[in-house]
């Protein structure tokens, strides 16, 4: 017995000092990789077991494991987590925990609102931008749009004109075709469905995230687009107390600086946060490009209790920039590729003809309502007050120095001194000038109001089974005009030229800036507005609902919507056709039906498909004969556009690796299209086409490879398309300065005509790599190719006359390189980031777009670099 107690003893001990043996220490600090700052409440767990332990204030943690070695698991609630291996005491040191690739956790408030990809389980061909990478890579002198220029299908025209003046295509779809939303709220243009980035631009510090939605999409609007949807998350009212303060600057003297604070939730449950900036620069690339802005964001947050969340949110970007346009290549060749023919000098000073000035506030009010377990409501209503403009010429008299005598390589810069010379000597008894003699400088106005609603209700009804209903309304009127802003020594413009039959002592004498501060209130009355003056007035009203199952591993959906939009136009100027009074109102109703089904094959493959048809109403422009000077509708009159869509699409992911494939093919039938073209006399044309169909058809695929506490990442993608027209296209051409038709019945066969504007084919590969504690190095490398010309309308015509098939000229595929390097370290307390990009880093030649005009050269090499201080 007492040897048998020995051995129970010995073994017994041998056990304990196993397990003792066994035991691990862990120990380690978590950052949050944004603010480079500790990261408290951190949840840190041994991979498998319950054993676990939150981290404290300082970001600080402490394990015991129960076993020699093993995995530790770190999460937080809107970062990425960590997975980390250990053998024995192990110190991990700092762990940095970056932004979450999805939008789950970004949004405060809206969430039944904002169309995120996330709210449904059935999946979509969508692409997530975070926050953290627009503005490391897409903030100062960088279009807010380059944030997405690593997406498949997404193509990004940053020509060398002025700031903010880029477009967005995707899947080859120009982005009046394109839904833009902030918050949920719709953002292009309601007359013509424009998107102008220069008033968006201070997006780049408001984002929280963007999700590109491509092709169908999961928008909850009644009509969606033909090419995506953009989903623009900003930022709402931060719940952690603090800010930062940047200061960023650039190439060719770019300045920006930047302060933000947040106040933290008070125990009655109101927060605030504030973000205002300014930057200007002498120039963006090209000469005469000068720009200076601001952009403010004020949020205040409210929650009463668990089950109401308020959240006012207002933001602006008032901007100026001035502009450079297309030009022939022999233009480039002669005067270099930064020449700007809108520019010269006037007493001394860069001065340019071409200037864009707007501001556009954007208010919304958010209310999201936990009405019971399984029933919540979401609404916003939204306003915004657009003011501003963009100047140009009004008059003949313009002078060039070749036309003084000045030769060289600014022989083609306008001579504003000559102009005003020539203005006074030319100038009647009173010193007022005509169309015929003088030159001046005018605004082209717009001046809008918009308010809408959305509101969307979300029923859980069981555990399969999930249902949304919405409203979305709209009003908008936008009020049109001319107005003088130089007058080059003349006292007045007599204003016959548009209206014979004005008098002569029909005089414009007041000028107005073009600042977008002063614009907000100070304009032209109706008796100092000329050449145009009228008013539109668009009302939508759409109704959606959405149904999807789930169980196990398939999920279906199906989505309807319908709604009704009407136009209606008043003139305030009479004498040229019907232009005054109002017009008659037309309606228009569109609808949309989507569906679509998924299947899980295992945790780690997943397939989907999705088909859907909408009928789209037309925009406004597009349906009266001359929206400038006339009240008549097109006749016949323009039907709704028809669109079909098919996509399918393959996801693999698992710890370290994630691939998406989507294929998909969009046909857009009824489609009315306008494009301007230069006529004789210094005069303007638009080209409109009606019953164009395209097919826009192709494969995608994106992925990326994180490998485990390996401190590198590599990300690519890859868009092969083919866009072409297809069928007979009727056109008509109008002198748009004189309101004749000069082509009334022609005809255009465009079958097999290659689409223009965007790369058909492109590939992307991107890595990012930690170099040592705190300092880490990013490339991007891109490669664009199959990109066509815009059609000249001139040159298919001339083929058709001489019986051939006009072919689409190919523009030469270029590739481009950016790189960036960030240093995080500390101040104090405090946290530091420095950040420094070089865009197009071999300085590479190129041509991004060819329009009616003429040509658009992609920009050299630039730079930026800034310091960010979080406190």
């Amino acid at each position: 017995m007492k040897k048998f107690n020995s051995y129970l003893f010995a073994t017994v001990l041998t056990l304990f000092a196993t397990v003792a043996f066994a035991q691990s220490t862990l120990t380690g600090k978590v950052i949050d990789g944004e603010m480079n700052a500790p990261l408290p409440g951190a949840n840190v767990i041994v991979n498998g077991t319950s054993n676990g332990a939150t981290t404290d204030f300082e970001g600080n943690f402490t394990i015991t494991a129960q076993s020699g070695s093993g995995e530790i698991v770190i999460s937080y609630v809107g970062f990425e987590s960590k997975t980390l291996p250990f053998n024995g005491d192990t110190d991990f040191g700092s762990i940095v925990l970056n932004l979450d690739n999805t939008l789950d956790e970004v949004v405060v408030v809206g969430t039944g609102i904002i169309d995120l990809a996330e709210g449904r389980k059935t999946p979509v061909a969508v692409s997530t931008i975070t926050g953290r990478d627009i503005q490391l890579k897409a903030s100062g002198n960088v279009e807010f749009g380059e944030s997405m220029k690593n997406t498949p299908s997404v193509y990004v025209s940053n020509q060398a004109g002025g700031f903010g003046d880029s477009q967005i295509f995707l899947r080859g779809f120009d982005q009046t075709n394109t839904a833009y939303l902030l918050n949920g709220q719709p953002i292009n243009g309601m007359e013509d469905g424009n998107m102008y980035w220069s008033n968006w631009s201070g997006m780049s510090d408001v984002a929280n995230a963007v999700q590109v939605q491509r092709g169908l999409g999961s928008s909850k609007l009644a009509i969606s687009s033909v090419g995506g949807t953009v989903n623009i998350v900003s930022k709402t009212t931060d719940k952690r107390k603090g800010g930062f303060v940047r200061f960023l600057t650039g190439n060719d003297s770019y300045m920006k600086g930047t302060i933000n604070y947040n106040s933290g939730i008070n125990d009655k449950g109101w927060a605030f946060s504030v973000l205002v900036d300014h930057w200007q620069a002498h120039r963006k690339y090209s000469i005469g490009t000068a720009g200076q802005g601001q952009n403010y964001m004020i949020s205040v947050g409210y929650k009463p209790n668990e089950n109401n969340t308020f959240n006012f949110l207002l933001t602006g970007a008032p901007q100026w920039h001035d502009q450079n346009f297309s030009e022939d290549l022999e233009f480039y060749e002669a005067y270099g590729e930064k020449a700007n023919d809108n520019s010269g000098f006037y007493e001394g000073e860069r001065f340019t003809e071409r200037r864009n000035f707007y501001h556009k506030p954007v208010a919304n009010l958010n209310w999201d309502w936990k009405i019971k377990e399984g029933l919540d409501l979401s609404t916003v209503l939204y306003a915004s007050w657009g003011r501003g403009g963009g100047t140009g010429n009004l008059g003949r008299g313009r002078i060039r120095n070749q036309d003084v005598g000045i030769f060289g390589l600014n022989e083609r810069e306008i001579n504003f001194d000559a102009i005003e010379d020539n203005n006074i000597a030319t100038a009647d008894a009173n010193g007022n000038g005509n169309f015929g003699d003088s030159y001046l400088r005018r605004a082209s106005m717009n001046n809008h109001n918009w308010y809408g609603l959305l509101s969307n209700l979300n029923i859980e009804t069981s555990e399969n089974w999930s249902f949304n209903v919405g409203f979305d309304g709209r009003t908008y009127n936008g009020i049109h005009f001319r107005q003088l802003v130089d007058k080059f020594g003349l006292n007045g413009y007599v204003d016959n030229f548009r209206i014979p039959e004005r008098p002569d002592d029909y005089v414009i004498s007041e000028t107005f800036e073009a600042n977008p501060w002063t614009t907000l209130f100070d304009f032209a009355d109706d008796d100092q507005r000329y050449d145009r003056n009228y008013e539109e007035v668009i009302n939508y009203l759409g109704a959606f609902g959405q149904a999807e199952y789930s169980k196990d591993d398939f999920s279906v959906f199906v989505q309807a919507a319908l709604s009704t939009q009407s136009y209606q136009r008043e003139g305030f100027f009479g004498g040229v056709g019907d232009g005054l009074g109002k017009s008659e109102k037309l309606s228009k109703t569109g609808y949309q039906v989507k569906g679509g089904a998924s299947y899980n094959i295992d945790s780690n493959h997943s397939v989907f498909a999705n088909a859907g048809t909408f009928s789209r109403q037309p925009y406004l422009d597009n349906v009266f004969a001359n929206i400038r000077y006339s009240n008549a509708l097109v006749d016949p009159e323009i039907d709704n556009e028809e669109i079909l869509g098919l996509e399918a699409g393959y996801r693999f992911k698992n710890d370290v690796l994630r691939i998406n494939v989507d294929a998909y093919r969009t046909e857009w039938g009824n489609r009315f299209v306008s494009v301007g073209t230069n006529l004789p006399m210094d005069e303007f044309g638009i080209y409109r086409f009606t019953d164009v169909t395209q097919i826009h058809q192709g494969v995608e695929f994106d992925f990326e490879y994180r490998p485990v506490a390996a401190g590198w990442s590599l990300r690519g993608y890859g868009s092969l398309g083919n866009w072409k027209y297809e069928g007979d296209t009727p056109y008509t051409l109008q002198n748009d300065d004189t309101g004749d038709f000069l082509v009334t019945d022609g005809n255009l066969e465009l079958t097999d005509v290659k689409i223009g504007n965007a790369p058909q084919t492109s590939f992307g590969v991107g890595f990012r790599a930690d170099v040592c504690e705190g300092l880490s190095v990013d490339m991007d490398y891109n490669i664009f190719t199959d990109l066509y010309e815009f059609i000249d309308v001139e040159d298919v015509v001339d083929a058709a006359l001489a019986g051939n098939k006009y072919e689409a000229v190919r523009l030469p595929a270029y590739t481009l390189a950016d790189a960036g390097l960030t240093y995080r370290f500390s101040l104090g307390d405090n946290p530091m980031v420095f950040r420094a990009n070089v865009y197009n880093l071999f300085n590479t030649a190129y041509i991004n777009q060819r329009n009616a005009f003429g040509y658009y050269l992609g920009i050299g090499r630039t730079f930026n670099a800034s310091i960010r201080y979080n406190f």
